[in-house]
């Protein structure tokens, strides 16, 4: 049962933090989505190992004979090619920070301009470099954005890769150029026609094409002769010389050029640019304004994007590290648990009669199975029903069924809380035991619940509640997550001495202790988790009994389960905040603290906060990185669940036929449960309250038979 009425302040249905969330969402994916683009679709093959191409008869025959350097103008084309003598110097695929470098030494030491065409993202992360290469006088061409075979390219993203290239250069080195390079490309007559197709869609956007007549092969790193003599002209004729200054170790390169030029320039050769081996004017222009500032506002997106994929890597490493530590943790802490019971000395029975206190509100679903299970109990007991102003005739149902040792209270509708305190003056013994009005107990529930209270440290004892209505995916995953917080974590807390939490639906307790500490507090909606804490913090020990199992009625839909999750989540964090002093205390008080609310902070809230984290980057995996092995650390993350899942099901005698749906649940439940963390977080950053919220109940547990 849940509180009835609007007992923390106005219902405050908050919107803005979804549409912050939402608006994150798309920057985030925004932000992945650059990044994947700009890293994982980069062309990472040389240049020289170009694809193979179809036919070239689209390609006019002035084009495969003519000069390297191509205007593709559609009324009339046109090539030149370098005057004789002279050796365009060009670099592809830098800027490299070791690399480019160098070569800018080597060329200023032997006073020589060259040509670099440069990759888009590389400026992009190298903007000193590139603006040291246009200082010293040399000249920028285009190499793409990410080094992208224009050739194989839809239209949209060829006139991509061109635009953010220029833009990528106006807002480096404040300048845009007209010289374009494709990767992949060679000499004009290794044109095809996809090749061609690309050259004129680029003339189109206002480039020149600039190809090589020379290719030192040197990413091939076949040796520094060998580079020379790939790099040697045949004659007096003017060249276009390919080489790198980024793509790998360029040693050989700096090697060679160190030889070539001296050679070259006793044969009366002359090394110069790319415009002034075929006399073109300046190639290149300052950018306006507007240019270099939407360049400058593409530089930082592509470096946030950078920065938003390192912290969403730290933050899966967390997250994994996270969930590995719990299943850990819980494993072993259960196996020890386990081993404890099974040591411990039996004593005398506790065989003193119990009070069960059950709170009612339009519980006349559910409540006569209730009440019946609990008159079958083995052990003796008075039932307390507490009607707390039902208007479906729950008290009225309750008195006709005339069961012996069974009294009904009635009282106007005060909430949860006050319905147990209620239940909690009238009761006639020591021992109490609180049952929610949707749950069906085990013949033996409450005798296995009190004997834990043999042992006079002992103030509280949680039982072991199970999902009654597991049919169908939804009911099938609460199933699997009861058995495993009962049967895992509930036993790590037994263990730690730190149990946050005796359900609702299962409990054991005191009843001196309860009164000790003020009874059940209405300040939190977590009223059995406040409750707990308190008892936890006035040195009591609160201890697990998995052989108490108790019967109850998970929410059958989707916007029932969202309103019982929010409801328990943020009423924990209420409780968690109000039990904050436990952190620096000692004795039980401090193990609560520092273990108990430790655990929840980690395992309850960061862990799902991080949740959207893992789907995230398993999204961008399968997009940009490797599928495979995505796949693969997805289906491990699953078997892990499923291995505790496993030995879960197996302590609580359960058969594991339900965990063939933990699949499923990846795509679904998890996510509907870190939303509800998310909306709770929101809501408590806020300061807003929630209001109790009335569970549906459908009737569908039974009493244990002959029990009518």
């Amino acid at each position: 049962m849940a509180g009835r009425r609007a007992r923390h302040g106005r219902d405050v249905a908050l919107r803005t933090h979804w549409v912050v969330l939402t608006v994150l969402l798309v920057c985030l994916a925004g932000a992945m989505l650059l990044q994947g683009y700009t890293h994982h679709l980069f062309g990472t093959a040389p240049d020289g190992e170009a694809p193979p191409r179809a036919s070239a008869k689209a390609v006019p025959r002035d084009i495969s004979s003519g000069g390297p350097v191509i205007d593709a103008t559609a009324a009339k084309t046109r090539t030149a090619a370098p005057k004789p003598r002279t050796i365009a110097l060009t670099f592809d695929d830098g800027p490299d920070p070791v690399w480019t470098p160098k070569v800018l030494d080597l060329l200023k030491a032997h006073k020589i301009k060259a040509t670099f065409f440069v990759v888009g993202t590389e400026v992009a992360k190298h903007r000193e470099l590139t603006r040291r290469i246009v200082a010293e006088g040399h000249e920028l061409g285009v190499h793409t954005f990410t080094h992208a075979d224009l050739a194989t390219l839809p239209d949209w993203r060829g006139s991509l890769e061109l635009r953010q290239s220029q833009l990528i250069l106006a807002g480096a080195a404040g300048v845009s150029t007209p010289l374009l390079r494709p990767p992949y490309s060679s000499s004009p007559d290794a044109v095809a026609d996809p090749d061609w197709d690309s050259i004129r869609k680029a003339r189109s956007a206002g480039y020149l094409t600039v190809l090589s007549t020379l290719d030192s092969e040197d990413w091939r790193r076949p040796g520094v002769n060998r580079i020379i003599a790939n790099s040697t002209p045949k004659g007096r004729n003017g060249q276009i010389l390919l080489m790198h200054d980024a793509g790998g170790d360029r040693t050989q390169t700096l090697t060679a050029l160190n030889k070539l030029i001296p050679q070259l320039t006793r044969k009366g050769f002359r090394f110069t640019t790319v415009s002034q081996s075929v006399g073109l004017a300046q190639p290149m222009q300052p950018a306006s304004k507007p240019e270099q500032w939407r360049g400058m506002a593409a530089i930082g997106a592509i470096r946030l994007s950078d920065l938003t994929l390192t912290v969403l890597t730290w933050l899966l490493y967390a997250a994994g590290a996270l969930s590995v530590l719990r299943a850990i943790t819980v494993v072993i802490a259960a196996r020890r648990h386990v081993r404890g019971r099974r040591a411990a000395a039996s004593g005398p029975p506790v065989t003193e009669p119990v009070s069960v206190i059950v709170p009612a509100y339009n519980e006349s679903a559910g409540i006569e199975a209730a009440v019946r299970s609990l008159v079958a109990s083995d052990h003796p007991v008075e039932v307390i029903v507490v009607d707390d102003g039902s208007t479906d005739g729950t008290a009225d149902l309750v008195e006709s069924l005339g069961l012996p040792g069974v009294r009904v209270i009635r009282q106007a509708n005060g909430g949860k809380p006050a319905a147990l305190n209620t239940g909690l003056q009238a009761a006639s013994y020591e021992l109490v035991v609180m049952v929610d009005g949707d749950t069906v107990f085990e013949p033996d529930a409450v005798r296995m619940l009190v004997q834990a209270f043999a042992d006079p440290r002992v103030g509280a004892v949680s039982g072991n509640a199970k999902v009654g209505n597991r049919g169908g995916l939804l009911g099938r995953w609460q199933h699997i997550e009861y058995v495993v917080g009962f049967n895992l974590d509930r036993r790590l807390f037994d263990l730690a001495e730190c149990m946050p939490t005796v359900p609702g639906a299962v409990g054991g307790f005191r009843r001196s202790a309860l009164l000790r500490i003020g009874g059940v507090s209405d300040v939190t909606l977590a009223e059995d988790t406040d409750l707990t804490m308190a008892l936890c913090r006035d040195g009591w020990r609160v201890v697990y009994e998995e052989r108490a199992k108790a019967w109850t009625e998970a929410p059958a839909s989707v916007g029932a389960l969202w309103r019982q999750r929010y409801r328990w989540c943020y009423g924990t964090l209420q409780a968690m905040w109000k039990h904050r002093g436990a952190l620096v205390q000692r004795g039980a008080a401090g193990k609560l603290g520092r273990r108990g609310l430790g655990y929840l902070l980690l395992f309850q809230v960061l862990l799902p906060l991080l949740a959207p984290v893992v789907d995230v980057f398993a999204i961008y995996g399968l997009i940009f990185l490797d599928p495979v092995r995505i796949m693969a650390l997805w289906l491990a993350f699953v078997a892990l669940q499923a291995a505790m899942g496993l030995y879960a099901f197996r302590l609580d005698g359960e058969s594991p036929g339900p965990l063939w749906s933990l699949p499923l649940q990846q795509f679904v439940y998890r996510q509907l449960m870190y939303l509800v963390v998310i909306q709770s977080v929101f809501t408590a950053l806020a300061g807003s309250r929630l209001r109790w919220q009335r569970m549906e109940r459908y009737g569908s547990l039974e009493a244990p038979a002959g029990t009518g």
